[in-house]
């Protein structure tokens, strides 16, 4: 199987906050999320959803740049808080910036309905091979 054949599976928290897969390879995923449902309590958009809708983005893109037979561990994320948002949808883009054997890392840019840069976040994957 070629890693273009890979789809991404959501997990139980992706499936709880909404995500929904736009675009997927390991160069590159985009996704959605509603603001609705991933609020804190002041009604802004919580810092820690768009952390882990982040972590997730770059971790699909880290396993299907990786290919079968593999597992990826996040070693490192960080996130940049730059505005929130109150309501609508929230995209998220995970652009690679090195694809290696062992170590994947990509940006992620999650942006509110007018284009509006809300987070930066990056990580970095380790890519662990089966045995």
């Amino acid at each position: 199987m070629s890693n273009s054949d890979w789809k991404i599976v959501l997990g139980e928290l992706e499936k709880k906050m909404g995500v929904e897969i736009l675009e997927e390879s390991g160069n590159r995923v985009v996704a959605t999320m509603p603001v609705e449902g991933n609020r804190q309590a002041f009604g802004l958009l919580h810092g820690g959803a768009s952390a882990a809708f982040a972590e997730a983005l770059g971790s699909w893109a880290a396993i299907l740049h990786a290919g079968p037979g593999t597992t990826v561990v996040g070693v490192d994320l960080n996130a940049t808080h730059h505005r929130s948002a109150t309501g609508g949808t929230v995209t998220g883009v995970a652009t690679a910036i090195r694809l290696g054997r062992t170590l994947a890392s990509h940006e992620i840019i999650i942006s509110d309905d007018q284009g509006r840069r809300l987070c930066t976040a990056r990580i970095t994957n380790l890519i662990v091979r089966g045995e």
